[in-house]
C-alpha cells in the first residue's frame, strides 16, 4: 500500500532517515490516508531522542519534552515528532509517571488506544500494521489495542473517544472494547471537563450523532451527562410523537446540519420534558413549559462541560425558542424576530425543521409547509428592510436628546415604545413620523 505524503512530512522523515533513525508518519494521518481522507495534520514517530530530533532541524518548539515531543517548524507550520516511548504506570487516568524512550518501533504503537489508530507509515517499509488496523479499517471495527481495560485505565477519555471514533467513521464497537467501556465507565468522572467536552462536541458534529446512543448504552452518559439519560427513559405517549424523548433528541440531531450549536441546541432543545411531564385522562403524555427547563438544563450543562460563553448564549436562546408559536403573519414574524434576534432566525427555523423531522409524521406535511410560509415571511421583511431591532429604528438616543429629551433611562423606554409601534406598523420607520411620536 502506498500513501501519498507531503512535501514536508517527507522532508522530515527523510532528515531523519539520514541522520541514521527510524522515522514514520503515525496515528490518524495514517488511518485518514488509508481511507482516502486528507489528514487534519501529520505526527511523525522516530527512534531520535529529542535532542537529537532538535539537532537536525533548523527551528523547532519544545512542545512536551518530558514525553519525547518536539514540534518542527518548516515555514510556519508545526509538524509534532515524537520519540519512540514506553508509558508507565497512569497515576490519574491521563498522563504516565514516567516515560521510557525505546528503540523499538512496536513498543511505541502497542501503547496507543485503537487498533486503526496503531499504524505507521514510511516510503521505505510501506504500511507498518502490527495490531490489526487495516483488517478493522476494512471492517469498520473500533478496537484497543491489546487489553482494553488497560487501555482504558490508562487514559479514561479513550472510552469517550472510542464512540466518537465510531460516530465520525461510521463504525461499531468491538464486542470486548464495548465490554471493557461497560466495566470502567465511571473512571470518565475523572477526566477533566474541557477534555470531555471537546470528545462531545466532536461527536455531536460528526456524520452519526446520533451514535451518542453509545455512550448511553455503555454507561458513559450516566457519569458525564445523566440528564441525556432521564431523556432515554421518558416516553413520549402523543399523537405527534413516535419515539421516547432521548430517541427523537438522537433523531433530531441526524437530522440538522453537522454545526456546532444546531446540533447541541437539538441535543439540548427536549431534556426539560421528564421535568414537566403529566398524563391526561386518556394517557396522551403532555410536556408544558418544557422549553423554559430545557434552556436551564442546557445552560447547567454547558457550564459543567465549561462551554464557552457565546455558544451557551446561543445555543440557550434557541433552545428556549425551539419550540414558540409564529404567527404566520408578517406582524407575528417580526415581532418573534425582534424578540430572538435576526442573526438567530435562520437557525430557528432549521431547529424547528429537524424537530418536526424526529417526531411521528402526524400532520408533518402541514407542519413544513406552514414553516415554509413562515420563513418566505421573513425573507420579504428582510427584502424590505423592515425594522427588527433598535438598531434599525429611523432615530437613535442623540436624536431624541437633540429634540428636547433629557439624557437617561427615559431615552431607552422610549427607544422601545418607538420600537413596538415600528414592529405593528413599520412604515412609520421614519425620522420625521418617530419625532412627533416622543
Amino acid at each position: 500500500m502506498r500513501i501519498h505524503l507531503p512535501k514536508k512530512v517527507k522532508l522530515i522523515l527523510n532528515t531523519l532517515q539520514a541522520g541514521g533513525y527510524e522515522a514514520y508518519a503515525v496515528g490518524g494521518c495514517v488511518r485518514d490516508s488509508v481511507l482516502g481522507r486528507e489528514p487534519d495534520d501529520w505526527d511523525i514517530t522516530t527512534s531520535a531522542k529529542p535532542q537529537e530530533i532538535k539537532a537536525l532541524f533548523g527551528r523547532t518548539i519544545d512542545t512536551g519534552l518530558q514525553h519525547g515531543t518536539v514540534t518542527v517548524m518548516l515555514q510556519r507550520e508545526g509538524f509534532e515528532v515524537t520519540t519512540y516511548r514506553i508509558d508507565g504506570v497512569y497515576d490519574d487516568g491521563r498522563h504516565p509517571r514516567e516515560v521510557t524512550f525505546t528503540a523499538d518501533l512496536r513498543e511505541d504503537l502497542r501503547r496507543r488506544d485503537f487498533t486503526i489508530n496503531a499504524m505507521a507509515y514510511n516510503e521505505e517499509a510501506g504500511l507498518v500494521d502490527l495490531f490489526g488496523g487495516l483488517a478493522d479499517l476494512e471492517a469498520g471495527v473500533i478496537r484497543c489495542v491489546g487489553d482494553a481495560a488497560q487501555r482504558f485505565t490508562e487514559d479514561a477519555l479513550r472510552m469517550m473517544r472510542a464512540v466518537r471514533f465510531s460516530a465520525q467513521l461510521g463504525f461499531a464497537i468491538a464486542q470486548e472494547t464495548k465490554a471493557a467501556i461497560r466495566e470502567l465507565a465511571p473512571g470518565i468522572r475523572q477526566v477533566s471537563a474541557e477534555r470531555i467536552q471537546a470528545e462531545l462536541v466532536k461527536l455531536v458534529i460528526s456524520p452519526h450523532p446520533d451514535y451518542l446512543r453509545a455512550a448511553w448504552e455503555c454507561g458513559i452518559t450516566a457519569q458525564i451527562f445523566p440528564e441525556f439519560d432521564r431523556a432515554m427513559e421518558m416516553p413520549q405517549n402523543h399523537p405527534h410523537h413516535s419515539y421516547c424523548v432521548g430517541e427523537h433528541i438522537l433523531h433530531s440531531m441526524a437530522a440538522i446540519e453537522a454545526d456546532k450549536a444546531l446540533r447541541l441546541t437539538m441535543l439540548f432543545h427536549d431534556l426539560g420534558k421528564p421535568a414537566v411531564h403529566t398524563t391526561d385522562a386518556e394517557g396522551i403524555d403532555h410536556f408544558k413549559g418544557h422549553a423554559a427547563v430545557s434552556r436551564d438544563i442546557a445552560e447547567n450543562v454547558m457550564n459543567r462541560l465549561r462551554f464557552d460563553n457565546a455558544t451557551k448564549d446561543r445555543v440557550t436562546k434557541l433552545v428556549r425558542n425551539h419550540d414558540c408559536y409564529i404567527p404566520a403573519t408578517p406582524r407575528g414574524v417580526r415581532r418573534a424576530a425582534a424578540k430572538i434576534g435576526p442573526a438567530l432566525m435562520p437557525l430557528l427555523f432549521s431547529v424547528k425543521r429537524a424537530d418536526i423531522a424526529a417526531q411521528s409524521g402526524y400532520q408533518e406535511a402541514e407542519k413544513l409547509e406552514m414553516l415554509a410560509h413562515i420563513e418566505e415571511i421573513y425573507r420579504d421583511i428582510l427584502a424590505q428592510n423592515q425594522c427588527l431591532t433598535l438598531r434599525d429604528l429611523a432615530v437613535g438616543g442623540q436624536d431624541l436628546i437633540a429634540a428636547g429629551m433629557q439624557p437617561g433611562k427615559a431615552i431607552g423606554d422610549t427607544l422601545n415604545r418607538l420600537l413596538e409601534l415600528v414592529l405593528e406598523n413599520p412604515e412609520y420607520n421614519t425620522k420625521e413620523y418617530l419625532l412627533t411620536q416622543i
